[in-house]
């Protein structure tokens, strides 16, 4: 059977910056933050970053998010069941049959679990009692509480893959449905990640000197590839992006917001921590193999762009390798933060509405390109008026792991 086409139908995010397009698209041409000093966080010794980019307010329908149905649930889960049914919702499939058929799978992931969760474990390990540890403890804790509480509220029962890879959990998690459908094993597939405000994960990136300080100016930071850069801020939010085989989608008219045509992946190898340029590179290059395009005819690229020294340099020396000054460039992490799990598929999603608008957010904050980052068009203040074809949306996570997604535009 050769490879079938595979199409994004519907969409639905949570993020720091508004919870739908016009909203996101209104912050992102006044080029305002969600970064914001949270002055609880002060509360923990040995912290030193207060910044965070918590997730815009979102509501939660009693008559189906009652106890029952959420009680194995915790605030990450909530968050990407509730955009999965927005997400459903959107492409015309929410009380579709193809649902329960069982050629309807989820592939979504989170960095953790519920971090409050997590500390109830803890507090038994450390107190000898399990008070506070009950029946749902573990399934707002495990590491695929996503994806499995997306496939129980909705009935789905195709292929599951659960994808806790940190930074790339929300890129794996669509790269996966990608495949799962484009060789055959699915016809829609429930993607994305999601990842909820925890002290705990600013905690992580605290103690590798990682977070950015600059506290009392929460609009000036983070600051992808500039020279003045200090490290990341910590987001919040949650995205799904429904895709599904081209042929079924037309069948039934369904709306298409972009073409899914290209999914690289790999792994470093090498450390933990530190990323490697070479591999980012192969990654790019995997995606654009998959999606039968050259370097040259992306349009846009969306990068990964953390504010963090090696992560800035490493993923820009990469895109330099390959594209030169050839594709424009811009992280929308300066605007929502790291939100880890959760920020391949808003990326993704917010890279889709952009290439569909022809207009693309510049990096917030950036005014003083780092030297050492790889020679590549950057956009800065203004943003740019772009119309183009193929757009690439690239993560890259903790353990070396590198993702990269090309998406075609269906409105040209």
């Amino acid at each position: 059977m050769s490879p079938r086409r595979v199409v994004v139908t519907g969409v639905a995010g949570i993020s720091p910056i508004g919870n739908d397009w016009p909203t996101i698209e209104a912050s992102l041409r006044a080029e305002r933050s969600g970064v914001v000093n949270l002055a609880q966080w002060g509360e923990y010794d040995g912290l030193n970053t207060r910044l965070a980019a918590p997730a815009a307010p979102f509501e939660l329908p009693k008559e189906t998010y009652n106890r029952k149905r959420t009680r194995s649930m915790g605030r990450v889960a909530v968050m990407a069941v509730r955009t999965a049914e927005l997400a459903l919702a959107d492409a015309g499939l929410l009380d579709h049959p193809v649902l329960t058929s069982g050629r309807t799978g989820v592939s979504y992931g989170s960095s953790t679990g519920t971090p409050d969760a997590v500390g109830d474990f803890g507090k038994m390990l450390l107190n000898k009692s399990t008070e506070g540890v009950n029946a749902n403890s573990y399934l707002k804790m495990m590491s695929h509480t996503t994806a499995v509480n997306i496939s129980v509220f909705f009935g789905l029962t195709g292929r599951v893959f659960t994808t806790s890879s940190a930074c790339t959990s929300g890129s794996q998690g669509i790269g996966s449905a990608y495949e799962a459908i484009r060789y055959g094993q699915a016809t829609v597939m429930v993607a994305g990640g999601a990842e909820e405000l925890s002290v705990t994960e600013a905690a992580v990136f605290d103690t590798l000197f990682a977070t950015s300080t600059r506290n009392d100016t929460p609009h000036l930071s983070p600051r992808p590839y500039d020279a003045d850069r200090d490290g990341l801020v910590i987001g919040e939010g949650a995205c799904t992006l429904i895709l599904e085989e081209y042929e079924h989608a037309l069948a039934r008219g369904a709306k298409i917001y972009a073409e899914v045509i290209g999914y690289g992946s790999n792994c470093d190898g090498s450390h933990v921590t530190q990323p490697s340029a070479a591999t980012m590179a192969v990654a790019m290059q995997l995606a654009l193999d998959d999606a039968g395009v050259s370097a040259s005819q992306i349009g846009y690229i969306n990068g990964h762009g953390t504010a963090t020294e090696h992560g800035d340099i490493a993923e820009t020396q990469a895109s330099a390798q390959l594209f030169g000054k050839n594709a424009p460039i811009s992280s929308l992490k300066s605007y929502m933060g790291h939100t880890l799990g959760a920020c391949g598929a808003l990326e993704a999603w917010l890279t889709i509405e952009m290439m569909n608008s022809g207009w693309f957010a510049p990096t917030l904050n950036l005014q003083n390109i780092d030297p050492r980052c790889g020679d590549l068009d950057y956009i800065s203040s203004g943003g740019r008026n772009i119309i183009c074809n193929y757009v690439m949306s690239n993560n890259f996570a903790f353990g070396g792991i590198n993702t990269s997604l090309i998406f075609r535009n269906t409105k040209v």
